[in-house]
């Protein structure tokens, strides 16, 4: 069974939430997990897998959640060479449109520039509410990973993991 590490953060628990209750038991069926909040990360836990799953809530105007602020210096000087990453986010797609999930292409763009390869892209359909281009769409309606809006979509957010994990079955081969 392949090995995949998740490291998440969470401020109000909903990210952790939604890894905890649905992302690791779909992921269970298919790969050997383990899940580290970003707040007890160690150097080592970079170097320990090639397989990494990193899930990250956008705040307010675009910021990244506040533990992952805080390591984000020392993110952006990860060698990503040899490894694979699949992002997902939480975000709040009708009171803060322009930044829905930034921190999926905030993320991405430190992985990318650090030699690590970005997959589990997915595709911004027409569930989506927000317009406008966020740093979470790469390029033509295309996603850096998993954007969820538990606050306005959750009724939709168990099937988006759902697809979205067949997906990395594929992707993580």
């Amino acid at each position: 069974m392949k090995k995949l590490k998740l490291i998440y953060g969470s401020d109000t628990g909903k990210t952790e939430y939604v890894l905890k209750t649905y992302l690791s038991k779909k992921l269970e069926e298919f790969f050997s997990l383990e899940i580290v909040d970003i707040v007890n990360i160690s150097e080592n836990d970079w170097k320990s897998h090639d397989n990494y799953i990193l899930g990250c809530p956008t705040w307010w105007d675009g910021d990244l959640q506040s533990d992952w602020e805080d390591y984000f210096d020392t993110f952006k000087e990860i060698s990503f060479k040899g490894k694979k990453v699949a992002l997902f986010g939480l975000g709040d797609q009708v009171g803060y449109e322009d930044w829905f999930c930034d921190g999926l292409g905030i993320l991405a763009e430190i992985i990318i520039k650090n030699e690590g390869e970005i997959l589990g892209f997915t595709l911004k359909d027409k569930s989506y509410e927000f317009m406008c281009n966020t740093k979470a769409v790469k390029k033509d309606n295309l996603l850096w990973g998993l954007a969820l809006d538990d606050d306005n979509q959750s009724d939709l957010s168990e099937d988006r993991i759902k697809n979205w994990v067949n997906q990395l079955v594929l992707d993580f081969k």
